[in-house]
């Protein structure tokens, strides 16, 4: 089934119909986006908490600090590496996540957009010391391009491991003694407040603009990106690369994985009450569209390769496709028309797209192409 005839069943009639993120089922659609901050908004947002990431049991820690190490000459001479301690202290504990941040020299006089990275491939992505370098970080391009560079490995904020939720920052935050409920936050719900962790550095260091600041993460990191995003409006750019079920694409009509795939496989990423979805899509009050409208009227990046169909390209199109209403409400295009060839990539001033030839990865041809849509519309530089 092309994108052209899924679009065409999940907006007809009958059980696959999507949700429509501007109105409960019977009820009138909010026609501005001063009636969807009032109330519909919260709404939706809330039931992505009760039912699919969970909820945090605390936004900014009332016990956090910022250690900094600040050195010049990197890349160079291009640039300044800080190397920051986070930690955050909870009544289970202390966390320590640590943030690697390169800004583009001479930048404290004039600060520069930032791109934040939540890194889930490991330390080696992103090397302190430069001497090991990948393209699924290219923190030398995105510098010499005029942002600064910042990553965090997830791992420092919740190991990927089903442990019963004590380490990380949930042994650290969730109330001690007591049962966790049904919508406690799973693991991406701890990634995401890593990188709201994250930013609340970002808004101290004077070499980077922070309200010019944009999320990125792949894969699980792609659906931490988007859930950030919807939770913290001071992300003014979400991109989401290869996020596939539970990321941008809808899940209903997905193909690829599942909702019940990815439980089985990952049962400690999504709260409790998301597993009562499992063969049972049908029956959500919320799909993946409905988290990027979240992120209006803040740019959002969607990215998909040709060959992951586990990530299912068509439905992640869709998600941005089925979000657009949200962004009309505010003047914003959204994404409308046939899905784009491979490397031919779509933007407008509210969203952008490209799907690229290849697997499940992230590249410098996608890196490129998330610079190049923050220069036009995050920037202003074209």
């Amino acid at each position: 089934m092309g994108a052209s005839e899924k679009f065409e069943r999940l907006q007809g009639s009958g059980e696959r119909r999507l949700p429509d993120p501007l109105k409960k089922p019977g009820e009138r659609a909010v026609a501005s986006s001063e009636e969807w901050e009032r109330g519909r908004r919260e709404e939706v947002l809330r039931l992505f908490e009760e039912q699919v990431f969970g909820a945090a049991p605390v936004g900014r820690p009332e016990r956090m600090t910022f250690e900094v190490e600040r050195t010049e000459g990197w890349m160079e001479g291009a640039a300044v590496r800080k190397q920051v301690r986070i930690r955050t202290e909870g009544p289970g504990g202390e966390n320590v996540i640590r943030l690697l941040l390169f800004v583009p020299a001479g930048t404290e006089a004039r600060p520069v957009p930032a791109f934040l990275l939540i890194n889930n491939r490991g330390q080696e992505h992103m090397d302190a010391t430069r001497e090991r370098r990948t393209d699924f970080w290219p923190a030398e391009a995105i510098v010499a391009r005029g942002f600064a560079a910042a990553a965090f490995d997830n791992a420092d904020a919740d190991p990927d491991r089903h442990d019963g939720f004590r380490d990380g920052v949930h042994g650290a935050f969730d109330p001690p003694g007591a049962p966790r409920p049904s919508h406690a936050w799973g693991t991406i719900g701890a990634w995401a407040w890593a990188a709201s962790r994250a930013m609340d550095y970002l808004e101290t260091d004077p070499g980077v603009e922070a309200s010019k600041v944009a999320v990125v993460g792949h894969s699980r990191g792609g659906k931490t990106a988007l859930w950030a995003g919807a939770t913290d409006p001071r992300f003014a750019m979400v991109v989401s690369n290869d996020s596939g079920c539970t990321g941008a694409a809808v899940s209903r009509g997905k193909a690829g994985e599942t909702v019940r795939q990815i439980n089985d496989r990952f049962p400690h990423w999504f709260c409790e009450n998301y597993k009562a979805y499992n063969d049972n899509e049908d029956a959500l009050p919320v799909d993946q569209h409905m988290l990027i409208g979240l992120i209006a009227p803040r740019h959002v990046y969607v990215a998909s390769a040709t060959e992951d169909l586990w990530a299912d390209p068509q439905s992640e199109f869709l998600g941005l496709t089925f979000a657009s209403p949200v962004y009309r409400l505010y003047g914003m295009e959204g994404i409308a028309g046939a899905m784009p060839g491979p490397e031919q990539p779509l933007h407008t001033n509210g969203m952008g797209y490209h799907l690229r030839t290849g697997g499940h990865e992230m590249t410098v041809y996608d890196w490129e192409r998330f610079m190049e849509y923050a220069d036009k519309f995050l920037n202003n530089k074209c």
